[in-house]
C-alpha cells in the first residue's frame, strides 16, 4: 500500500497532526542558519511547518525535536522558543493597540469605556490583571446590560497584562480599563488578543 507523504507546507500541526486554518496555527521557518523562526505574518520565505497556536504545543514541538523531522533537515531550536512566540504575540498586540488608538478605535478610561459598552460601540473590553474589582464589576454590569438589551452575546473581555506591563510597553498609552471599537484596527486588536489568550490558556480561552 502506498503511503501518502504530506507536503511540508500543508497546514497540519506537526504535534497533533490535525489540520487547521492559519489563524489557529503558527508557522515556523528554518532561517538561512538553520534556526527555527516564528513567522506570525506568514511572510517569511523558505520551507515552513505549522504548530497549533498554543504554548503547550510549541513547547512539545521543541522538546520532541519535531521541527527538524517535519522539514527533513538539520535545524537548531531555541529552548525558550515558546516564550519567544509569546513575546512576539505581545508586541503584535501592543502595536495594534497603538494603531487603533490613533484611528480612534481603542479608548481608555473607565467612564469612556462604559459609555462605549452601553452604546454598543465597543466590540471588546480589556482590563489590567490587577485592576480593582469595583471597576471590573461596573464594566461587567454594563456589558451584561447591553447584551440583554439587544439580545446578543456579551462582548469578549481580556485580562492579559498587569498595569506595570502595560506601562512598560505602552508608556503614556497604558490603561487599567480599555475598549476596542468597531473598525479594521479595533478588530485587529481583538484578533490579536484572542490569539494571545489562546496561546497562553488553550482553545477555550479568548475572553475572561
Amino acid at each position: 500500500m502506498k503511503v501518502r507523504i504530506e507536503p511540508v507546507n500543508d497546514r497540519m500541526c506537526i504535534v497533533t497532526r490535525d489540520r487547521g486554518q492559519p489563524d489557529g496555527l503558527i508557522r515556523f521557518v528554518a532561517g538561512p542558519d538553520g534556526a527555527m523562526v516564528p513567522d506570525l505574518r506568514l511572510a517569511l520565505p523558505g520551507r515552513g511547518c505549522w504548530v497549533t497556536a498554543e504554548r503547550s504545543m510549541v513547547d512539545q514541538a521543541v522538546k520532541r525535536k519535531l521541527f527538524g523531522r517535519a522539514l527533513k533537515t538539520e535545524v537548531t531550536t531555541d529552548p525558550d522558543l515558546g516564550q519567544v512566540v509569546d513575546r512576539l504575540l505581545c508586541d503584535s498586540l501592543f502595536g495594534m493597540m497603538n494603531m487603533a488608538r490613533k484611528s480612534g478605535q481603542f479608548i481608555t478610561g473607565s467612564g469612556k469605556v462604559e459609555d462605549a459598552v452601553r452604546s454598543g460601540g465597543a466590540i471588546a473590553l480589556m482590563h489590567a490583571t490587577d485592576a480593582a474589582d469595583d471597576g471590573v464589576r461596573k464594566l461587567r454590569q454594563a456589558n451584561t446590560a447591553r447584551a440583554m438589551g439587544v439580545k446578543e452575546a456579551e462582548i469578549p473581555v481580556f485580562r492579559l497584562f498587569s498595569a506595570d506591563e502595560l506601562a512598560l510597553a505602552l508608556g503614556e498609552g497604558a490603561f487599567i480599563h480599555a475598549a476596542a471599537l468597531a473598525g479594521q484596527a479595533g478588530e485587529g486588536v481583538v484578533k490579536r488578543a484572542k490569539m494571545l489568550a489562546r496561546y497562553r490558556n488553550g482553545p477555550e480561552a479568548g475572553s475572561d
